[in-house]
């Protein structure tokens, strides 16, 4: 990878998902990475203490913008984001994925006539409820360089008529950050013995997608699953603030009483769990990647996705209600050998080589112009 200046690749995140995915191309890009963090997910749980953990160089940080409705959110973030652009013009702009953040970066980007890199290009849910596919449909219009993760997801880029020469499958980077950061064995063992569950004897859930939390009557169908699962397998729940939030305002605490509840976890600490849990029950799009690279059975709790390859294999797509318990039970059922059999499976996200990849695309996109060369002297006779 070529030599790039100090700051000159404006890598624009919000939120923990973001952080935790590029970690990796961050440091590839060494100096040359600056850091631009919205604050969408603004408060220490949720994203700060993200950084000390990742390793990540402190970013510059914009104002106003965590905690705000979607349309504040971007606006906010585009104004500051150009206002930064016009004083210190970047050479590529980065964005991954799909929240508010990597849109307020692709339009400063696009406004400034700076090449824009969409890391995770091409997922498509085909569902126009969810906000994230609009912003990712968006992304995808405006970026100069499209890093799709999978196949699958190229196909989607091609289908909707962008250029062939503007698309690069390059894995997900999900696949390092789960190899970088899951924790020993040893590690593991200690995070495991606090709760009181053992290797492939608990339940492993998380729930914050707004589908969810919002609507009270779905909040409560999935409460009620998890209690009732709860009654035979230990069932951990790391809360969202949100999530709190929500479960407090419909009076739904007493549901908590019979699950393992903790504080949002650590990113190192998280897969400490997933990599031992017999079942995961999620709602995270991050999540349905992980398992795939831990080899773990999964229940997506959603309506839709976008991350179909997960659905081949690892994991099953339901309703919150009885169809979420089913799920669970139909999947726990299978014990060793299915948890045995996904682990020998490669995760269709990828070889762990897509951060390297993404960083030679930018090296080559952020190059200086070659100076044009001098005439030749002519030759004495």
């Amino acid at each position: 990878m070529s030599v790039l200046p100090p700051r000159s690749i404006a890598v624009v995140l919000g939120t923990r998902p973001e952080l935790v995915k590029l970690t990796e191309l961050t440091r590839l890009l060494g100096p040359a990475a600056w850091i631009v963090h919205t604050g969408q997910h603004y408060d220490e749980d949720m994203s700060g203490r993200f950084l000390a953990e990742l390793g990540l160089p402190r970013p510059t940080f914009l104002t106003g913008v965590g905690g705000q409705p979607r349309a504040v959110q971007i606006s906010a973030a585009l104004a500051q984001l150009d206002e930064l652009f016009s004083r210190e013009r970047p050479r590529a702009v980065v964005v991954q994925g799909d929240t508010n953040a990597a849109l307020a970066g692709a339009l400063a980007a696009n406004a400034r006539g700076v090449p824009l890199c969409h890391v995770e290009a091409g997922l498509r849910s085909h569902d126009r409820a969810m906000p994230e596919e609009h912003n990712r449909v968006l992304i995808d219009r405006l970026a100069d360089v499209l890093c799709a993760a999978t196949p699958e997801n190229r196909d989607n880029l091609l289908a909707e008529g962008l250029p062939a020469d503007r698309i690069r499958v390059t894995g997900n980077t999900v696949v390092e950050a789960v190899r970088a950061h899951l924790p020993g064995a040893r590690d593991r063992e200690a995070l495991l013995a606090p709760l009181g569950i053992r290797p492939d004897g608990y339940v492993l859930a998380t729930v914050h997608r707004p589908e969810n939390t919002d609507d009270p009557a779905a909040l409560r169908a999935v409460l009620a699953e998890l209690t009732a699962l709860a009654r035979t397998l230990p069932v951990v729940l790391p809360l969202h603030p949100r999530t709190r939030a929500r479960i407090e305002a419909a009076g739904l605490t007493e549901a908590l009483d019979v699950l393992r509840v903790t504080a949002p976890l650590g990113y190192a600490e998280f897969l400490g769990l997933a990599r031992h849990a017999a079942l995961l029950v999620s709602d995270s799009g991050g999540v349905q990647e992980e398992t795939t690279v831990l080899g773990r059975p999964l229940v997506v709790v959603r309506n839709s996705t976008e991350r179909p390859e997960a659905m081949a294999e690892f994991a099953t797509l339901v309703r919150p209600g009885p169809e979420l318990g089913a799920a669970a039970r139909e999947r726990l059922d299978r014990g060793a050998a299915l948890r045995d059999r996904l682990a020998d499976l490669p995760s269709p996200f990828g070889d762990g080589m897509a951060s390297r990849r993404i960083a030679d695309l930018l090296a080559r996109t952020a190059a200086p112009a070659a100076a044009p060369s001098a005439p030749a002297r002519p030759v004495a006779a």
